[in-house]
């Protein structure tokens, strides 16, 4: 047992501040306990917004200007304040599914979607961000190490809505994502260093330009593992 100090959601949009002594709670085995019911007032701030709000099972979360994740790679610039809600988990094999809606969305790079951050060098992150009118793009950041790549596909600028599907095979992760809530297509598949034990993962929300819009996450749901076992070629011996 340890003492550690926690920043609670609530439904008014403010900071609940206390110290405990708590064992660790294992966010995923709750949910899968309840059938994957997720507590939204149980998720921590890695960072707070400028504002956010709860409303059911929704969470709004509205971004202040020039708030990112991104470290070195091409740019050369590290920019690490987004805000971050998370829950925590030891378990190696589960789903987390998340509905984003973006439809307030105007400035390049503003973006929402589901995160594991773990550190400022050791995260991964699915989002649709916005370009222009025409276009935005849909794609997904694996962080390793201090250096972060971006793998992207252009989609069509009037797609306001967009499904995750967050999963975790040990210290393997997919990301996959739908526009009906029903059918996956897959974005990613990455091993992640750091994250062989413990993680944090959830939803985030920024606008590395001057810009601030409001994001909202609803369906948000913990499955088994739906990251079936390859059937194919067998691991080398």
């Amino acid at each position: 047992m340890a003492a550690v100090a926690t920043a609670t959601l609530t439904g008014c949009g403010s900071r609940e501040n206390k110290v405990e002594t708590t064992d660790f709670v294992d966010d995923v085995k709750v949910a899968l306990a309840d059938s994957g019911r997720i507590d939204l007032n149980a998720l921590q701030w890695t960072r707070e917004p400028k504002a956010f709000e709860v409303k059911g099972d929704t969470i709004a979360i509205t971004t202040a200007p020039h708030t990112d994740l991104w470290q070195r790679t091409y740019y050369h610039f590290q920019n690490d304040n987004a805000p971050v809600l998370q829950m925590k988990t030891k378990e190696k094999f589960f789903s987390f599914v998340v509905k984003t809606d973006f439809t307030q969305s105007h400035q390049r790079f503003d973006q929402c979607g589901i995160v594991m951050y773990l550190d400022s060098e050791n995260w991964l992150k699915g989002s649709v961000e916005y370009e222009n009118d025409e276009f935005q793009h849909l794609g997904s950041v694996a962080t390793n190490k201090g250096y972060s790549d971006w793998a992207t596909t252009a989609i069509p600028a009037d797609v306001k809505t967009m499904w995750y599907r967050f999963s975790r095979r040990e210290d393997d992760y997919c990301i996959e994502c739908s526009t009906d809530g029903e059918n996956f297509s897959q974005m990613r598949i990455c091993h992640m260093y750091a994250a062989a034990d413990e993680i944090s993962f959830g939803i985030y929300a920024c606008s590395p330009e001057e810009s601030s819009f409001t994001a909202l996450f609803s369906d948000m749901k913990i499955t088994e593992c739906v990251w079936k076992a390859h059937d194919g070629q067998q691991p080398d011996e």
